[in-house]
């Protein structure tokens, strides 16, 4: 009977242990912030790469004008696209614009949040703390929640897109 209720105490803290780790939401203002997160970097990196949801539920435009973080000496926005055949990696070079309604995601492949100059390796289960500086809703702190090392999404899965060939 205790080996029972052992494994049954063992199976619901396992179960309990991925959610343990969720990014938490955050909202201010018309701003909501949606599963903030990052990837594990191995010893000796230097870069890092920030993801999330970020929605204005507001009646008027607002734009990201940067990001900030004692991990890294600086994070910019970067965005990934495919230019003549090669998928290319570049600063944004001006704030991220979320219309009026709009969610845009950061994520592996697109906008993402790049995380340069790291003092130190983002480690899974020790979230990151960054602020997100907004034209109009100001500042936002929120937690970036560790998935493993090359993570293509906040519980570490692989990438569940489905892609016709």
């Amino acid at each position: 009977m205790r080996k029972r209720i052992a494994l049954a105490a063992s199976l619901l803290i396992a179960a309990a242990l991925p959610f343990a780790a969720e990014a938490r939401d955050v909202r201010k203002g018309p701003i909501k912030i949606e599963q903030p997160w990052t990837r594990a970097t191995p010893g000796g990196a230097k870069v890092g790469g920030g993801f999330m949801k970020i929605t204005n539920t507001g009646t008027t435009a607002d734009r990201l004008t940067s990001i900030k973080t004692d991990i890294s000496n600086a994070v910019e926005i970067h965005e990934m696209k495919m230019a003549d055949g090669v998928m290319k990696m570049r600063a944004l070079g001006k704030p991220l614009e979320i219309g009026p309604g709009q969610t845009v995601e950061l994520k592996p492949g697109g906008y993402h949040a790049m995380l340069v100059g790291l003092k130190q390796p983002i480690v899974k289960g020790k979230p990151v703390k960054v602020t997100l500086v907004f034209e109009k809703a100001g500042e936002v702190e929120v937690e970036l929640a560790v998935a493993p090392i090359g993570a293509k999404s906040p519980t570490g899965g692989g990438d569940h897109s489905h892609h016709k060939h």
